[in-house]
């Protein structure tokens, strides 16, 4: 990694924290303004009191700015501040009126579409099966529905897991710094990758401090669609392309956490009967509370968690044939974080 690209990432990273943190509060009197305030019910909303939402506008200010000074402006990047463009504009429209799921997965599915137009699109993954004669996988026409459900599918998980003070931001700032480090580790990726990365991070950063229990503003799906969609794009731009790296693994263990809550959700709400798109008090956050633990006990050990798949992850990259043994690691920490979370929460239930 040569000396420029550091100051580079430095002042990428601290732009958008001082351009996050410094709009924030403006950012909040206008959501005041319009009327984009969170109402607790009691159910899933356990605040006490209306608090304003939309700080994805901050957040997404701070990444675009610091993103257009330090970054390249290829075709890729302009198509991904596209799509946020459209992400934004329809997550600012939902933290004020409530839109309908198929209206935000339609805005989705236009941003995704922008995405791909543009070139970002997963091609080649790693052979999950590491004793294969065959290192990778082309995908050929299977190339844009992978993708397509890969940015959708991520945009959502982020979306779902944005139930606790500071959830959703400390969970994107540990997966984007573990895809950064990767990404340092990939030449091929060029610098694009981890300069948008450092935007990303950055910008999560400066909202955090407003967003800690207890939150002053929340960053609402302005900001949650925008942080899956960044993070889903970019990593299929850096850690799909190159046959070098477990492609596959890397983004999917950066991401655990989004990742396993939302594939939990979907199967528990087909198994109960229930459309798989129903809200419903299941998430592993949820559970956590509903252990006993605070919102900043549950918010610890899920950032703790996270940062574990985060070191998986990057260990990976440099671990040769012992790669498998670290995926299965992650994939037996997941499922014994689940396992346990879920015997507990029942026996409480219980009692």
């Amino acid at each position: 990694m040569n000396g420029n690209l550091v100051w580079i990432l430095a002042a990428a990273l601290a732009s958008a924290f001082v351009l996050t943190f410094a709009t924030t509060p403006a950012v909040k009197k206008l959501a005041e303004k319009l009327g984009a305030m969170d109402i607790p019910d009691g159910k899933r909303r356990i605040h006490d009191h209306p608090i304003p939402r939309m700080g994805g506008l901050a957040i997404f200010l701070g990444f675009l700015i610091a993103t257009v000074l330090f970054a390249d402006l290829s075709s890729q990047i302009c198509g991904i501040l596209g799509g946020c463009l459209i992400l934004v504009i329809t997550g600012i429209v939902d933290d004020i009126i409530q839109l309908k799921w198929w209206v935000k997965l339609a805005a989705q599915a236009a941003a995704t579409a922008v995405a791909i137009a543009s070139g970002v699109l997963i091609e080649v993954v790693t052979n999950p099966n590491v004793f294969g004669n065959t290192p990778h996988l082309v995908l050929g026409w299977l190339s844009i529905p992978v993708t397509v459900l890969w940015i959708i599918g991520i945009t959502n998980a982020v979306n779902l897991i944005d139930g606790l003070d500071g959830l959703a931001a400390g969970v994107s700032i540990i997966s984007s710094a573990t895809m950064l480090a990767v990404a340092l580790f990939i030449p091929e990726a060029g610098d694009n990758v981890p300069v948008v990365l450092a935007a990303l991070m950055g910008a999560c950063m400066g909202f955090l401090p407003y967003n800690l229990n207890p939150a002053k503003i929340f960053m609402g799906d302005t900001g949650s669609m925008l942080l899956g969609y960044v993070l889903a794009t970019i990593s299929a731009v850096g850690l799909f392309k190159f046959y070098a790296i477990v492609t596959f693994a890397v983004p999917v263990i950066a991401l655990a956490i989004p990742v396993a809550d939302t594939l939990f959700a979907i199967v528990r709400r087909i198994l109960k009967g229930q459309s798989p798109v129903e809200p419903d008090r299941g998430h592993l956050h949820h559970i956590l509370l509903d252990m006993g633990l605070s919102q900043k006990q549950a918010v610890a050990v899920i950032y703790a968690v996270s940062s574990v798949f985060g070191a998986i992850a990057m260990l990976i990259t440099r671990a040769g044939e012992i790669r498998l043994v670290f995926f299965i690691a992650a994939f037996c920490i997941a499922l014994g974080v689940f396992l346990v979370v879920f015997r507990k929460s029942k026996k409480n239930r219980r009692s």
